[in-house]
């Protein structure tokens, strides 16, 4: 369970991120899940950027998370911050180890 101070910290981590995904008119597609699980075993915290209207916008965000595990840790406009906890995180690429 991630508390609301954990989630302050990672929001904090986040802001200085740049999106590693980006998720089209098209929706989620097979090589857009693909790259969001090689990013989130990589570096844990990633930012992702969606091109939609704002209610569709909802409703990828919650997919992505079912179909990926990760969770939302926050959403701005076109943007999402997602956390999924590696089982051995790699320092080199993890964004909650590596300084920034």
């Amino acid at each position: 369970m991630l508390t609301p101070e954990r989630k302050k910290q990672m929001r904090a981590i986040g802001h200085h991120l740049k999106p590693v995904v980006l998720v089209g008119d098209q929706g989620m597609s097979t090589g857009v899940l693909e790259e969001l699980n090689r990013a989130l075993n990589d570096h844990e915290l990633i930012k992702v950027k969606i091109r939609a209207e704002r209610e569709t916008r909802k409703l990828l965000i919650d997919s992505l998370c079912e179909e990926t595990g990760a969770h939302c840790i926050q959403s701005t406009g076109a943007m999402a911050l997602l956390f999924r906890a590696a089982e051995q995180p790699n320092p080199r690429l993890s964004n909650l180890i590596r300084p920034l």
